[in-house]
């Protein structure tokens, strides 16, 4: 019984071999919880001064360039400096820009503007970190143990994803925007004090100054690589077409249930968490471009339900269903990457990453926003869900090197391999 139960729960085995793996785990953890916070306080607010969701989904336009700008720009960064100092200063920054957000909501009557400023810095100060977060993983985790790292890596995600949501909608509405303003604040400054502990993460001798030249030669390896290429295409078209978090508010309104908004943000989550928490056997999956082809797929279905359903219990299921499609394939990405990617270029690919990861969602929020705008909310749901199921399904055929992805055998995979063998913790 104990074999069994092992061979489905979580692998700890990155907690046991990295000290840094660790520190970042609680540091993530702290910091995603007062994210999601922010998250949910923000889109909460835009709504309660306007009443309009394509103000709403406006806040995904408002949050697109700095990401694109800054994201490719932190993958250059990332190569090039101490990964520990990016990851570090974006951080105080992000909890600077919650200060702001705090300070406007505590004025007699809050600003609109400052809402997308805000946004728009936070945007493009996780666009710089994020290359520095993703790049260093494959460094700090031993080169067999990079799925099960991912798998906790999203479990602590999902955590914040759960409890910040959850909580954010009962907070802001016995206490206020204000406050979960200021808890984001209090998780800053707790994350900046883990980050401190890290150990330094140079960049290689020989790294060059973050340019456009260097930008563009990790766009030719990606471009040189079918599976990485297919990787970021599922993923950005996916969640372009099938993102509808920007219309939940209004979502939870048409269902009669507004003390659901909360919980719709935070089934997802609990989707997500319930693959996680039993994601010991992706440890020994080696088709992972066949994983995310069927994770993505899961995920369309699930917003297909969310929009169709009328019961909001219906919906809530629906959507914790679509998560962890979303955290199936989410695994499957971030394990290609990590198996394949070189060192010297994992910070302008993880950049590259940024684009697909998070542009597609920011393009999701105004593609819902503005569909419901016309057809109304429901439809803007399922139909994004249906248009997810197709396109993967066609990118699915057009790609097969992508769908035969086997770890055990592929080239680059290999290549990483014996270097990281050569070169151990």
């Amino acid at each position: 019984m104990a074999s069994k139960l092992s061979a489905i729960l979580p692998d700890l085995s990155p907690w046991h071999s990295s000290r840094d793996f660790r520190l970042l785990w609680g540091q993530g953890l702290i910091t995603f919880f007062g994210s999601f916070m922010a998250m949910i306080a923000l889109p909460l607010q835009i709504k309660d001064l306007t009443e309009s969701p394509l103000a709403v989904g406006a806040m995904g336009a408002v949050e697109l360039v700095p990401l694109m700008v800054f994201g490719l720009y932190g993958g250059a960064l990332a190569d090039a400096m101490d990964r520990r100092k990016v990851i570090l200063w974006t951080e105080a920054g992000l909890g600077f820009l919650a200060l702001l957000l705090l300070v406007n909501s505590l004025l007699p009557e809050p600003l609109l503007w400052p809402l997308y400023v805000v946004a728009a810095g936070v945007s493009a100060l996780a666009g710089l970190q994020r290359p520095a977060l993703d790049s260093l993983m494959a460094r700090i985790v031993p080169h067999d143990q990079l799925t099960a790292a991912a798998a906790l890596n999203a479990l602590r995600w999902q955590a914040g994803g759960i409890l910040g949501p959850s909580l954010a909608g009962v907070v802001v509405a016995y206490a206020g925007h204000a406050t979960a303003y200021g808890i984001t604040i209090v998780t800053f400054a707790v994350s900046v004090a883990l980050c401190l502990r890290l150990a330094p993460a140079p960049a290689a001798g020989d790294a060059e100054r973050p340019s456009l030249r260097g930008i563009a030669e990790g766009a030719r390896y990606a471009w040189s690589r079918p599976v990485l290429m297919g990787t970021y295409a599922v993923d950005l078209l996916a969640m372009v077409l099938s993102a509808p978090m920007a219309i939940f508010p209004f979502l939870a309104d048409e269902l009669d249930a507004e003390w659901s908004l909360g919980l719709m943000y935070a089934s997802v989550s609990v989707g997500s968490v319930a693959l996680s928490l039993t994601s010991g056997w992706t440890s020994r999956v080696q088709r992972h471009g066949l994983l995310l082809i069927f994770g993505a797929m899961a995920w369309g279905l699930g917003i297909v339900a969310a929009g169709v359903f009328d019961n909001v219990w219906l919906v809530l299921l629906a959507l914790a269903f679509a998560g962890a499609g979303d955290m199936l394939s989410g695994l499957a990405r971030s394990t290609i990457w990590n198996q394949t990617i070189p060192d010297n270029l994992r910070g302008r690919l993880a950049g590259i990453e940024v684009l697909s990861y998070s542009v597609g969602p920011q393009m999701g929020q105004v593609r819902a926003g503005a569909m419901a705008g016309w057809t109304g909310t429901r439809p803007a749901v399922w139909a994004g869900g249906v248009a997810c199921v197709a396109v993967v399904g066609a990118l699915a055929a057009a790609m097969p090197k992508l769908v035969a992805y086997d770890a055990s055998t592929d080239a680059d995979a290999q290549r990483r391999r014996a270097e990281k063998e050569a070169t151990p913790l």
